[in-house]
């Protein structure tokens, strides 16, 4: 039997094929980062099949979630498919369909209101149209810098990413807001929303900004981050079209299957639909 060893030359060659295959760089880090937790706790072990049942056993009893395990195994289950090594992959844990979301996870449009009405009150109103933007386009935060000037000139942004390409349309009201933030930055041309040295905003620094309105908002910290902004933009879209397949095209999704977890209602939602029922006499 070949003797499994995983070397750190194995994994940049496998980092290096993530990246021809233009993965999107934080999914790329993710994985890493996965990786190497995972070669950490093989200590320069040989990989076999019963170590990576173990490892994933370790993982829940550490108290992670399912989903959370699952997304590590991908990450290993990859590594194995790249490196021949298949029959050492793992299956991953089965989670029933979620039927609502987290409440702690909730983003109301009423607290992204209030979000962007601190933004503004507090005069940082690159924060308080990026909450705009992001919210009101559904677009990604890795995508934030196609939003430039010209895209606000002509009312709609191409974004390439992950070897697709998709057109995100503006609406006027935020293309006026947008272009009349690069009069007064004094952006000509390019992306709009820029730091002070010039250089595009870092998913983190984004992060960071969005978080820092919690506690004068009044929303949950849990609830605030740029993905919550495109599933509340998801939900709202929705009922107001009503078409999934529409949707799906608008986020970018290759499958609806995809789209309709964006799309799960409320424990609160949940618990009206059950007393509607009305069959507990």
């Amino acid at each position: 039997m070949k003797t499994r060893k995983l070397t750190t030359q194995r994994i940049i060659d496998y980092t290096r094929h993530l990246q021809s295959e233009e993965r999107a760089p934080a999914t790329v880090e993710k994985y890493c980062r996965d990786i190497a937790a995972f070669n950490g706790w093989l200590a320069e072990r040989t990989v076999t099949k019963e170590r990576i049942t173990r490892w994933k056993d370790h993982l829940l009893e550490q108290g992670l979630s399912p989903a959370t395990v699952n997304s590590k195994i991908s990450a290993v289950n990859g590594l194995l498919s790249f490196l021949g090594w298949r029959e050492c992959r793992v299956k991953f844990l089965r989670i029933q369909r979620r039927l609502f979301r987290e409440k702690r996870r909730e983003l109301t449009r009423q607290e992204y209101e209030r979000l962007v009405e601190t933004a503004q009150g507090l005069g940082r109103k690159r924060l308080a149209l990026l909450l705009e933007t992001i919210c009101s386009t559904g677009i990604r935060v890795s995508e934030v810098r196609y939003i430039t000037v010209e895209a606000a000139q002509a009312g709609q942004a191409v974004v390439c990413l992950k070897g697709k390409i998709r057109i995100i349309l503006l609406s006027r009201k935020l293309c006026r807001k947008l272009l009349k933030y690069a009069w007064k930055t004094k952006t000509a041309s390019g992306e709009i929303f820029l730091t002070r040295s010039g250089s595009g905003l870092s998913r983190k620094q984004i992060w960071q900004e969005m978080k820092s309105l919690c506690v004068r908002a009044g929303v949950e910290p849990s609830k605030v981050f740029p993905h919550n902004l495109r599933h509340l933009f998801a939900v709202i879209f929705y009922r107001a079209s009503r078409d999934l397949v529409k949707l799906a095209d608008t986020l970018g999704h290759s499958s609806v299957e995809t789209t309709r977890i964006y799309l799960l209602s409320s424990a609160a939602e949940h618990a009206k639909c059950l007393e509607r029922l009305r069959l507990v006499q």
